[in-house]
């Protein structure tokens, strides 16, 4: 709801003014602001701040809110055309935007003018009567809709459609079949997921809870979801019975429950009809396409299906052990069904786990062909395409494995492990900051509570690293200090926090000093030990940089690792500035081919300092207007890019000071859209 007035400022007035001018312009944002504020954006956001206690984002939005307000009670325009005056480009994230700061929807403010008008207006002395009459029954009548209205709000206002899958209880005197009970929780699961409506938390989430003594609510509170699905089962010879139920959990009470005895043949229909009466029970949108994806059978032959299922428990595991124990099984489902999809699919996703730490790849051509059997009976299926993706991973051909990870999310909107591929591709090979960002946001929504502690840090770890990449630096905070919180020996929280302080406020005094504590903990981490040289050369201490540089080159050269060659141009100069020329050009060759093979969207900036080292200034200035076009770019490129001192000669260039100006306000611009987007996801 809105606040009371209060006194503004001259610094607050003219920022209004300003915004107020430009509120059409739908790209008018904290950095378009602060040039017209002749203030630095950091000032700008610490001012609003103080003086209204909104981020600048928020400040902007709510001076849009409150024009909107203007125009509804004033014109007669549209709600769609207001949005657009305000500077609004998307109608119902302007709706939800109003909704959230006046309570109510922009359509109702003109009920609520013509009913205020309507009040404001002098009755006769008759109707005057009347209304004194009336007066207590009216009184009865509002207390009364006020309750029903409060009453009804709280049954049936809208609740998120999360809900999370408990491990299922083996009812069966017979312990062996416990592998059959738990492939009905699989199977659920995995048609809930397919699901765009709902948003259904991982298995490894809900593996935790298998034997827990916690309550419904507390479950549900640790899990982040309004409901949950318990079952128990059990197979007797060819019968198979299960009890399962939908609880709310704020009440902690069941909203659909059944008891089910079933021959074994019927399993997939049991599958198949569970999935959709939990769906209806929440009134989930469950569309045609998502239905054929339930309804599919994975295979008609019942001897192949339980093998399948016996081989699940040991290849989500994901143990070489485990796996090599899966990958017989998976085989044994597929001599009896030559058609088995999802069989073909997890044997090539074994494969491949089996490989992924290993030098000399044994399993490509296997994992290929399994994944290729798979696309071939069922190129509709999630598995089928993560499987294929995997082999484009191992073959290093990571834009041919984006689309089929993309369609895979298509097919199993929810499914953990295709969000997570996504995030660490956009985050390590293919670089695109929002896309990072987005996915991280997605994978912690659901991995939200992971199997332990160490890989819930790791977690927050990614999401952290993600936000500070995008520029949101108050709540990488927050997720960096939650990572440390749950593993305090997480092996790279300490150098992502270490940078937090220069990203808040440029401190690279205490970077320095965390990074060098870091260091002395483990002086064999290469990777603080080239960050440490880095600081000091920023700061062009060349002494100290040296210092840290050589013993990271010595190490580097020692074990025969092909890591960090981006840095080489970095600590070409150190040594240069040092004497040393041969290994100089030695290590400005080795940045030169790193320049020439780079295929990232960094490549132009890259190149830009190496054009810079070698004296080609205009060159450079050439390279950095094409980098100055690209998006998604790191906040880090913002905060070191025009502070190296290779790039110092051009500070002379009126040029360069522009096109740093560009990346600048061209990376504040997209990250607001990008707050915004991700705002009105539900992702941030």
């Amino acid at each position: 709801m809105t606040e009371p007035a209060i006194h503004k400022s001259d610094f607050i007035e003219k920022a209004e003014s300003l915004i107020l001018e430009n509120i059409r312009n739908e790209q008018f944002g904290v950095s378009e602001l602060a040039e017209l504020m002749h203030i630095s954006r950091s000032g700008l956001l610490r001012k609003i701040k103080t003086k209204t206690q909104l981020s600048a984002s928020q400040f902007i939005r709510q001076v849009r809110l409150e024009k909107a307000m203007d125009m509804l009670r004033k014109t007669s325009l549209t709600v769609a055309e207001i949005s657009y005056e305000v500077g609004f480009g998307n109608t119902s994230y302007f709706i939800k935007c109003f909704r959230e700061q006046y309570g109510y929807s922009p359509g109702e403010v003109r009920k609520r003018t013509v009913a205020d008008e309507d009040e404001s207006t002098p009755p006769s002395s008759l109707k005057q009567y009347r209304i004194y009459l009336a007066a207590a029954g009216m009184l009865v009548i509002a207390l009364l809709v006020v309750f029903l209205l409060s009453k009804r709000s709280s049954v049936s206002a809208p609740i998120e459609k999360s809900i999370a899958v408990l491990p299922f209880v083996n009812e069966s005197s017979d312990s062996l079949n416990l592998y059959f009970v738990n492939g009905l929780m699989e199977s659920t699961l995995n048609n809930l997921q397919k699901i765009r409506d709902l948003r259904v938390v991982s298995r490894t989430s809900v593996a935790r809870y298998r034997d827990t003594e916690l309550g419904i609510p507390e479950i549900a509170e640790q899990l982040n979801v309004n409901y949950l699905v318990e079952g128990s089962g059990q197979r007797v010879g060819d019968q198979v019975l299960l009890n399962i139920q939908l609880i709310e959990a704020a009440g902690d009470h069941p909203i659909w429950s059944e008891q089910y005895s079933r021959e074994v043949g019927d399993v997939f229909a049991l599958q198949n009809e569970i999935a959709r009466k939990i769906a209806d029970a929440i009134q989930a949108v469950v569309t045609t396409a998502e239905l054929r994806q339930i309804e599919k059978k994975p295979t008609e032959n019942l001897v192949a299906y339980d093998y399948y299922l016996r081989a699940l428990e040991p290849y989500y595991s994901r143990t070489r052990e485990g796996l090599e124990k899966a990958i017989p099984l998976f085989e044994k489902a597929i001599e009896n069904d030559d058609e088995f999809a999802l069989a073909y699919a997890d044997i090539a996703i074994s494969y491949y786990f089996l490989d992924v730490y290993q030098k000399q790849k044994q399993y490509t051509e296997r994992i290929n062909n399994f994944a290729d059997k798979a696309l071939l009976y069922d190129p509709k299926s999630a598995e089928s395409l993560i499987a294929k993706a995997l082999y484009y991973i191992q073959t290093e051909e990571y834009q041919l494995a984006v689309p089929h990870l993309e369609k895979a999310l298509e097919y199993n909107p929810n499914s953990p492990a295709v969000v997570q591929m996504l995030g660490d591709l956009y985050a390590r090979v293919i670089p695109n900051t929002a896309k990072y960002l987005e996915y991280a946001l997605k994978g912690i929504q659901l991995d939200i509570a992971a199997n332990d502690s160490v890989t819930q840090s790791y977690i927050y770890l990614h999401l952290s690293n993600a936000l500070i990449q995008s520029g949101f630096v108050s709540e990488a905070v927050t997720y960096i200090n939650k990572a440390l919180d749950y593993n305090p020996d997480n092996y790279y929280a300490p150098l992502l926090n270490a940078f937090i302080p220069y990203a808040q406020d440029g401190d690279g005094e205490r970077t320095k000093s965390l990074l060098i504590h870091e260091w002395n903990k483990d002086t064999t981490r290469l990777d603080i030990l080239q960050e440490v040289g880095k600081v000091y050369y920023y700061q062009e201490d060349y002494d100290s940089a040296f210092y840290y540089f050589e013993k990271f080159v010595n190490a580097r050269e020692r074990k025969g690792l092909d890591i960090y060659q981006q840095e080489d141009i970095k600590i070409s100069l150190v040594y240069k500035k040092k004497g040393y020329e041969e290994q100089a050009r030695r290590f400005l060759n080795s940045y030169a081919e790193y320049c020439e093979k780079d295929q990232s969207i960094y490549k132009s900036a890259s190149t830009a300092v190496l054009y810079a080292y070698q004296g080609r200034n205009k060159d450079a200035i050439e390279q950095l207007k094409i980098f100055a076009s690209q998006d998604n770019y790191q906040y880090w490129i913002l905060l070191f890019l025009d502070k190296d001192p290779i790039l110092k000669p051009l500070n002379n260039d009126p040029e360069f000071g522009r096109v740093i100006q560009k990346i600048n306000d061209r990376f504040w611009r997209k990250q607001e859209n990008l707050r915004e987007l991700l705002e009105s996801k539900g992702l941030l």
